[in-house]
């Protein structure tokens, strides 16, 4: 009988059960969690395909029902749960999207536009959809390719006269190592970088594996590159794409990173970026790039791969790839960085690799790509 081997059953957390709370864990484990190297995504990737774990496509054959009974019947055991935080904030949407099988690759990063609701997914593989497009309310609208080649981080951006993803390519092909811009039906706008060609270089511009991006309303936009490459640094331009400032080298020190790995910015003015190599957030000035401060006090298992505001500011939200976690800190008060304090954990199954994550400014729901379970979740508050 053919095996099944997709995230509903086989070697992938089945959906439903791919929550692990405040410790215990929800569904059997999937394996025994290795040592905490930190690997780029690239290495991940490859460990994951030499494990056997790789999803095909899901077939429209006998085997396929017969594995979506699986795990309907695993769905119906009862696991006990235990919270060990303060407070829970989010649930499970178990419901989004309304297909999953939409899912056939590793799903490197998700973007929100809230202001029409449209939820954003690029995945890898090849002979497949690099770019999902789904509503926040998990239907499947389409799905587009063109010149993407190994997307890792995106960003949307959305005005009343436009809408647009930005897209983080780190392949090694024709489009590789840039930051392009699409509007929402995938035609190419915008191309960042000298395409196909990594480089250190400034004029003109070149990243080497630019891992994640942020785009304020102003039009300026903040770029980390990059993801285990040559560069470790973090990029300011104009909305006219003019450098603005510019920080950062390959280091433990202030300002300085390894493997810069998501960017994101509050309502105060600063800059927070997951320097996951070295286990900690940096914060910067947004106007002048002045570093104000770092958070490592709340991260030494393991560095953040993903770093985002609640719609309130009142939290950050951070993933944690090996540990398949995600962090809910308090945010800092206006002129201050202080320590960082951690108000809940959402614990998810082993292996789920929790890779980058946005949040709707609408809903306040968190998307969270999981390039092991190979699909994207949804949490929602538990109080508007």
């Amino acid at each position: 009988m053919p095996v099944c081997r997709g995230f509903r059953c086989g070697c992938g957390p089945s959906r439903s059960l791919a929550v692990r709370l405040g410790g215990r864990t929800s569904m059997p484990r999937v394996g025994v969690r290795r040592p905490l190297a930190v690997l780029s995504e690239r290495e991940e990737t490859e460990r994951r395909a030499d494990s056997g774990c790789a999803r095909p496509a899901p077939p429209s054959s006998s085997p396929f029902w017969l594995c979506t009974r699986v795990s309907a019947a695993l769905r119906s055991f009862t696991f006990q749960t235990s919270w060990r935080t303060k407070e829970i904030l989010y649930r499970l949407d178990v419901n989004w999207p309304e297909y999953s099988e939409f899912f056939t690759g590793p799903t490197f990063c998700v973007a929100v536009d809230p202001l029409n609701g449209l939820v954003y997914v690029a995945q890898r593989g090849d002979n497949i959809p690099k770019v999902l497009v789904f509503t926040e309310d998990g239907y499947f609208l389409r799905a587009w390719n063109y010149t993407v080649d190994t997307p890792h981080g995106m960003f949307a951006a959305s005005a009343l006269h436009e809408q647009s993803v930005w897209i983080t390519d780190v392949g090694s092909g024709s489009y590789g190592h840039t930051v392009k811009k699409y509007n929402s039906f995938g035609d190419l706008v915008q191309v960042l970088g000298t395409p196909g060609k990594k480089g250190t270089g400034l004029n003109p511009l070149q990243f080497d594996n630019p891992a994640e991006l942020y785009v304020e309303d102003t039009g300026d936009i903040y770029i980390v590159d990059g993801d285990g490459g040559l560069n470790n640094r973090l990029i300011k331009l104009s909305q006219d794409f003019k450098i603005l400032w510019l920080r950062g080298e390959n280091g433990t020190g202030p300002a300085k990173f390894n493997i810069p790995h998501s960017v994101t910015v509050d309502s105060a003015g600063r800059v927070w970026v997951a320097d996951r190599g070295n286990k900690r957030i940096q914060v910067f000035d947004k106007v002048t790039g002045e570093w104000l401060g770092a958070w490592s006090d709340c991260f030494t298992e393991e560095g953040p791969s993903s770093v985002r505001f609640s719609p309130s500011g009142k939290y950050l939200i951070a993933a944690q790839l090996r540990l398949s976690r995600l962090v809910f800190v308090a945010a800092p008060p206006v002129g201050s960085i202080g320590h960082c304090s951690v108000i809940s954990t959402i614990q998810l199954a082993d292996q789920v690799l929790p890779h980058l994550l946005d949040v709707s400014g609408k809903t306040g729901a968190i998307y969270v790509a999981e390039i092991g379970a190979r699909q994207v979740q949804k949490y929602v508050p538990l109080k508007s």
